[in-house]
């Protein structure tokens, strides 16, 4: 898997709701660099609406991790849905390159 994109600082230094809200999941996965995890809990400290979509998204993983447990998705479910990921983590990627967000 290639190094995550870093997440981008408005003027401020600061990181954007709508880029934490995107990125959301690499942070509770702990996908990230560790600068970019210093970045988000800085957020997450100064933005009670991300703090709180953050603990709701942790309480909805563990809901759904503890609901599976017993239960492993079919091998072309889950390669169908690496397939989007990779897709859309791509074409995100490629319109990052050329400035747009």
């Amino acid at each position: 898997m290639s190094e995550p994109l870093p997440i981008p600082e408005t003027p401020d230094g600061r990181t954007d709701c709508t880029e934490f809200a995107l990125r959301a999941y690499e942070y509770i996965d702990q996908e990230m660099t560790v600068e970019d995890c210093d970045r988000v809990r800085r957020h997450l400290d100064e933005c009670a609406e991300c703090f709180g979509e953050y603990e709701r998204d942790v309480v909805l993983k563990a809901l759904i991790r503890r609901s599976c447990a017993c239960e492993e998705a079919p091998v072309a479910l889950r390669l169908q849905i690496m397939t989007r990921i990779t897709l859309a983590y791509g074409s995100t990627s490629d319109e990052r390159g050329r400035g747009r967000r």
